[in-house]
């Protein structure tokens, strides 16, 4: 027992001892992470702090001028994209790079690099690098400790802002995001045909790109066939408006509006004021009631 104690004593204290080394880092690391539309960006990186010294001069210890920098401190910086991606214009698949730069008054020279092992530039190679851009660099407001962040996001495009000192440089990403999305959808609807909510997510996909409508349509009507909801019938009733067929549109506006107001399903509430909306325009949109054939007066009437 004795023995017992003591050894659980030794391993408490090298775990005590442990972290009790740990210490701040003149350089913090920080992780930065950005979707765009349906790709995942991770940047991870070392933030070196000005301190009183220049940085991006030809005699400065700060990333001079026309010398490969780091991009950061410690370690190399990396990112890492979830799906292939252009850089600057230049295409580049899915993974893990390295981010180096050149430092210029002019243009600055911003590379990826396969090499995600490395630390400084003693082990850079131009020979694995997959991108290497030119952008121009902004003044901004002064930046203390080194940042990289993302903005100007879309479902398709994001800037990755380099920023320190009175320096930003931007570079732009671009994704192609709709064929992404469609590999993914058309994916999943080949895995599990008759899910209706595969088949409605993948519908109203279509339906919001304006694109493929006739195969969204064979798609919702599928999942109709497998039960009718709410969302499946107004889902039909948007793609027809979309596709010109607004007298077709509006009855299964209407049956997905009276399936709703008598199901007393309290989740209705907020498809009631949009379906609703929809009908109104729908109607708005077709020529006076009096010069619409009879029969399609009629089943209006019966659907109210």
């Amino acid at each position: 027992m004795k023995k017992y104690l003591l050894s659980m004593l030794v391993v408490a204290g090298s775990l005590i001892h442990a972290q009790a080394q740990r210490t701040p880092q003149a350089s913090p690391g920080a992780t930065v992470t950005q979707t765009v539309g349906v790709t995942d960006f991770t940047v991870k990186y070392s933030r070196p702090g000005i301190k009183g010294r220049t940085a991006f001069a030809d005699s400065s210890v700060l990333a001079p001028l026309n010398q490969l920098w780091r991009t950061g401190a410690n370690a190399a910086t990396i990112l890492e994209s979830s799906s292939d991606f252009q850089f600057g214009g230049r295409a580049v698949p899915a993974g893990k790079y390295a981010v180096f730069s050149i430092p210029s008054g002019g243009a600055w020279t911003v590379i990826l690099n396969k090499n995600v092992n490395q630390g400084g530039t003693a082990n850079y190679s131009q020979s694995e690098d997959v991108a290497r851009i030119q952008v121009a660099p902004q003044s901004s407001e002064f930046t203390e400790t080194f940042t990289i962040d993302f903005s100007n996001i879309s479902d398709s495009s994001a800037m990755l802002n380099l920023s320190w000192a009175s320096v930003k440089v931007p570079v732009p990403l671009l994704i192609d995001t709709e064929t992404l999305t469609m590999a993914g959808l058309n994916k999943a609807v080949a895995e599990k045909p008759e899910d209706p909510a595969v088949l409605q997510n993948a519908a109203g996909y279509m339906l919001n790109k304006g694109k493929d409508l006739g195969q969204a349509l064979s798609m919702v009507d599928k999942a109709i066939g497998i039960k009718e909801t709410v969302m499946n019938l107004w889902l039909k009733a948007q793609i027809l408006g979309k596709m010109g067929k607004v007298a077709e549109a509006i009855p299964f506006a209407q049956k997905a509006l009276n399936l709703g107001e008598s199901s007393g399903d309290p989740s209705f509430g907020f498809l009631k004021g949009q379906i609703e909306k929809g009908i109104s325009s729908m109607q708005s949109s077709l020529p006076e009631m009096k010069n619409l054939a009879p029969a399609v007066k009629n089943k209006l009437k019966k659907k109210k």
